[in-house]
């Protein structure tokens, strides 16, 4: 895998090379046949089934016989992407081999590892993907609606086979913390009551349109209720399972490096989620520096406010001053929409290519939110039928600080993940595996990157505003301190959120939540700042190679241009332009 990321040769190659012909964005016939066969691949393991013509495949089993098959494919796909030579590959054919490897390699070892017996972490998971299955879907006629049904009916067999994954996990000690089962255990309890108009599943079928109503309501209804009322038990049954096997034979160890081959995986997970050669160690002393340098940054806005206290007093004199909390969750929410649109209204100046896709503000959704960030994004569809959406966290208001929501807004709205991922949805020449793709260390590292843009911006209206940003800097940079602290140092859940509040302005309940987040998600909290740390990395270089004569516009959409990408990836494409650029 670490002969891949490079990508050798790139560096000579600093733009996209299109071919007249491609197939699906690939220029080269023989990695596209690669490209074609992955899809088949994935196609067939979709567990909910494949729909074409409007006909239902038989669903894919996710049990251990069919994941051993699964991964006797990758073996073979793998070697086969190896095996091709790029240096006869143009560079965008380059960079989609060595991702498609990447992803191919990153299977076999979850494989390997057992991910999927842990299919959950501490905010989502299978039990939340299936119970929000209504959210997602529109009928619009009596095919959507017969699809729909087909999923649903599925929801049972599913539970059982996910169940049966998770007893494997547990005869050899590969489960989450017990911590996160009884979180886990609260969630799924939330669907096992209620008739089936009161459950989300039944969502889909409140605001049928007439041609479906006129088709096909009497007995499809009826079914639907059938459907419904099996989904539900089966969440039933989950619970009961959970609660009576799972949780009293559940790891009571907060590390995955306590896990069976425990080391390894996080190591894996390390270079996995960052994209680069790293190990636990060289995070965490990055993390220590990284922390002492935002607290000097942070002292000086204290002094310029004149607080005589300590460090610990600010903070908590922030965090119980009623200016920075909305007086309800209506007004947080508007004020969160007007920060997108005054973030929307800079875009111009930093960007040459926007995204066609808009989107909306909206609260998370009650049956998540006590176990949810203050926000996230939730991508639109990639066909450009469903907008964009901006989750603000409306659940215990006194917890979201209002000097954060800058930062925050930013970071998931624009110029941070709507941006991103509707732009590299939209790149047309890419194949549909790349548009689609997320690289957690380029996607969060962007994030944060926005983060640090919005002072360019002019969204920090005041100095609490700036230690709002700041202290979610100082989140990121906490993570890689946390993360590698609980997982490969013996750090106690008490210890981390300890940490993450002495040192941010974020509330004890986030603090809380998120601590309880690294422990359930090895790894991807440190995607964030490393990713970050490469993006600004990358512009100081620029900006000392070019000068006055950086274009930033340019700048950002070479950045956004070729979708989400490694960190080698996107360093050998971002310092070969911008040599080419210093020699014009």
């Amino acid at each position: 895998m670490r002969r891949l990321l490079p990508l050798v040769a790139l560096a000579s190659c600093v733009t996209a090379c299109v071919a007249p012909s491609t197939v699906d964005g690939v220029t080269d016939p023989a990695l596209a046949r690669l490209v074609a066969r992955d899809a088949e691949l994935q196609g067939q393991r979709d567990p909910l089934g494949v729909w074409e013509d409007g006909a239902p495949a038989i669903p894919a089993s996710i049990g251990k016989e069919s994941r051993d098959g699964w991964a006797a494919e990758d073996a073979v796909l793998l070697g086969d992407l190896e095996a091709l030579d790029a240096e006869r590959l143009d560079a965008s054919d380059r960079i989609s081999r060595a991702m498609l490897a990447r992803d191919v390699a990153d299977r076999l070892a979850a494989h390997r590892f057992g991910a999927h017996q842990i299919p959950f972490v501490s905010d989502s998971g299978f039990h939340t993907s299936l119970a929000g299955m209504g959210d997602r879907v529109r009928l619009e006629d009596t095919e959507d609606l017969e699809r729909y049904l087909a999923r649903l009916e599925r929801i049972p067999s599913l539970v059982d086979e996910h169940v049966a994954n998770l007893r494997d996990g547990l005869a050899r000690g590969c489960t989450a913390p017990q911590l996160i089962v009884r979180g886990f255990l609260e969630q799924v309890r939330v669907h096992t009551e209620g008739e089936p108009e009161e459950l989300g599943w039944w969502r889909p079928f409140e605001d049928l349109p007439e041609v479906v109503s006129a088709e096909a309501l009497e007995g499809d209804l009826e079914r639907a209720r059938s459907a419904v009322l099996a989904a539900r038990d089966s969440f039933r049954a989950l619970a009961a399972f959970t609660e009576g096997e799972l949780l009293p034979g559940a790891l009571t160890s907060l590390a995955c490096s306590d896990r069976p081959d425990g080391r390894a995986w996080y190591e894996h997970l390390v270079r996995q989620f960052t994209t680069l050669d790293v190990t636990p160690d060289e995070v965490h002393r990055i993390g220590l520096d990284e922390v002492a340098r935002i607290r000097g940054e942070m002292a000086a806005i204290m002094e310029d406010l004149e607080h005589e206290g300590t460090f610990e007093e600010f903070l908590d004199a922030l965090r119980s001053d009623p200016r920075f909390v909305a007086s309800s969750p209506e007004d947080l929410l508007a004020r969160a929409s007007r920060l997108a649109k005054r973030a929307d209204a800079e875009l111009p100046a930093l960007f040459g290519r926007l995204p066609r896709n808009p989107y909306g503000v909206e609260p998370v959704p009650d049956a998540i939110a006590p176990h949810y960030t203050g926000g996230r994004y939730v991508p639109g569809a990639a066909d450009g039928t469903r907008a964009g959406t901006y989750w603000v966290n409306t659940y215990a208001l006194e917890s979201r600080t209002l000097y954060t929501l800058p930062a925050l807004t930013l970071h998931e709205a624009v110029p941070g993940h709507h941006l991103q991922i509707t732009l590299s949805q939209e790149l047309d020449h890419l194949p549909a595996f790349r548009r689609s793709a997320y690289v957690t260390a380029f996607g969060e590292g962007w994030g944060l990157y926005s983060e640090w843009l919005g002072i360019e911006m002019g969204l920090y209206d005041t100095p609490y505003d700036h230690f709002g940003r700041l202290t979610y800097e100082m989140w990121r940079a906490c993570r890689l301190v946390v993360d590698t602290g609980i997982h490969a140092m013996g750090w106690e859940r008490q210890r981390a959120i300890d940490y993450l509040a002495g040192n941010t302005a974020l509330s004890l309940h986030e603090c809380t939540t998120e601590v309880d987040r690294y422990i359930s998600w090895p790894g991807q909290a440190l995607a964030y700042k490393m990713g970050e740390l490469e993006l600004r990395r990358l512009r100081g270089l620029a900006e000392e190679r070019l000068g006055s004569a950086l274009d930033l516009r340019a700048f950002h959409d070479l950045i956004l241009g070729e979708g989400t990408l490694p960190l080698m990836t996107l360093r050998a494409r971002v310092e070969a332009w911008i040599e080419e650029q210093a020699t014009g």
